[in-house]
């Protein structure tokens, strides 16, 4: 028997998702300078990337560039993609722990916390990664429907996917023709009748989410003004003293808040209502079920024991007409079949991304975690480089250690095998490179970005008619 890690017997690993996380990871692996790594990702979705697809906004196309570094990843020759392959569905853990010596799991955050109020689950109240699933175009939420006749929406949060959806809901048709958002959502905004939004956040402009540069765009809007009460773009003591030694980023992100309270209306045809120190305690229905107002209490902030600032309800109360709620207040991973999960955080249970037996807390042998299903919701994009590392760094270890999965059938053809056994329309990544190229083409014809394919059997469909399908 050859020793691992070599070319005769090359470490083999299965990453479960092909977002930034899986890409980070596999590029940790390939870099060892002492073992022959061989990878293999899957992804229940015949397109890579996840969240930079699937849930960047489309218009921030800086940032969806990242690809180029994830294309130059998978042109490893010891990299393969088995994309439209679901854990549970087309392969079982078991299956994988007898065809590979290791697998990461990096599967994001699917869900999203509810609010927790009466009124939550009125007709028109809506998971915010719903509506930017299904403006990304991605396949299991394009059928969704939003009432986009409604003239006044609420978003509940203020971090950067609460700004993007309501930016999205401020722009211009002119503007949203310079990106790559689906079709069917482009058509839909086009016939949008909301005039005003609402980015409610729970505590002030120093504690917000967002970033300066997110601030700044929301200012500079073709068509709809960016409203902050000037009362509450002020600052209370304790924030004041909070920004005392404050990154430079925090600092001129609240001079953005403060330079648009103190802005007049142009009179634009939308406008957009940026509130801070505010918390919704209700939504209210009309007699068919559907919000037409939420109610607010007003917050002040406290400083607890660890010296966070805290919000906590005052008896001051106001009502908001709106007849459209987007929440976005944090998000939470979902159960893998065969996989530990720890339910009230989100999270597969790990340790340096080495996953838990919940019973004995000790590292189950060959599996782990990296990204947001193993450190939870937060950071951006970037953030899950160090992230990916760490977990790559102990899966090394482990390998150099031996301490790794018993697999009988450890070669690439075998899993080739096993996979196409279970699911007959598996794509490659020359596959998902066609089909790339097929968005770009039918961009560039209408002087856009790309045109996504946001229907599985319409990508299976173009490759059979490509050729690459059988």
């Amino acid at each position: 028997m050859s020793p691992l890690g070599t070319a005769a017997q090359p470490l083999r690993v299965a990453i479960i998702g092909a977002g930034p996380a899986g890409f980070y990871a596999a590029e940790r692996l390939f870099k060892d300078s002492e073992l022959i790594v061989e990878i293999d990702m899957y992804d229940r979705l015949p397109t890579p990337f996840g969240l930079v697809r699937n849930g960047v906004a489309p218009d921030h196309q800086k940032i969806k560039s990242v690809t180029a570094a994830f294309d130059r990843i998978a042109a490893n020759p010891r990299f393969r993609f088995f994309g439209h392959v679901e854990l549970g569905r087309d392969v079982t853990v078991d299956e994988l722990k007898d065809y590979y010596h290791q697998i990461l799991y990096t599967t994001g955050a699917q869900t999203d916390r509810p609010l927790g109020i009466p009124g939550d689950d009125l007709i028109g109240s809506h998971p915010a990664t719903a509506f930017v699933a299904w403006y990304n175009g991605h396949p299991d939420y394009r059928d969704c429907v939003f009432d986009l006749s409604q003239e006044r929406v609420a978003v509940v949060g203020v971090g950067n996917v609460a700004v993007d959806v309501a930016r999205i809901l401020c722009r211009t048709p002119e503007e949203l023709l310079k990106t790559d958002i689906a079709d069917y959502a482009l058509e839909a905004l086009r016939h949008s009748r909301v005039k005003e939004v609402y980015i409610l956040g729970r505590r002030g402009p120093a504690q917000a989410a967002f970033t300066a540069p997110e601030a700044k765009e929301l200012g500079e809007l073709a068509d709809c003004d960016t409203i902050v009460l000037p009362e509450e773009a002020e600052l209370d003591p304790l924030s004041q003293a909070s920004m005392t030694g404050a990154d430079r980023a925090d600092v001129r992100k609240v001079e953005i808040i403060q330079e648009l309270s103190r802005r007049q209306p142009a009179g634009k045809s939308k406008r957009l209502v940026l509130r801070f120190l505010v918390s919704p305690v209700e939504l209210i229905g009309d007699e068919k079920g559907r919000v037409k107002q939420m109610r607010l209490v007003r917050n002040e902030l406290y400083a607890t024991e660890a010296g966070s600032m805290r919000p906590r309800p005052t008896d001051h109360f106001e009502t908001l007409d709106v007849g459209l709620v987007f929440r976005s207040i944090g998000y939470k991973g979902v159960p893998l079949p065969g996989v530990p999960f720890h339910e009230s955080w989100g999270v597969i249970p790990n340790d340096g991304g080495r996953v838990l037996d919940p019973a004995t807390k000790e590292p189950l042998v060959g599996q782990y975690t990296a990204g947001w299903i193993k450190r939870g919701p937060t950071g951006v994009i970037g953030t899950n480089k160090p992230d990916a590392a760490e977990t790559a760094e102990n899966m090394l270890a482990d390998a150099r250690a031996g301490r790794v999965l018993n697999a009988t059938h450890a070669t690439a053809g075998e899993a080739d095998e096993l996979v196409h056994s279970h699911q007959a329309h598996v794509v490659s990544y020359a596959d998902w490179r066609e089909l790339d190229a097929l968005e770009l083409s039918r961009g560039k014809a209408q002087g856009r970005p790309r045109i996504k394919f946001t229907n599985v059997d319409e990508m299976l469909e173009a490759l059979k008619q490509l050729g690459t399908r059988g």
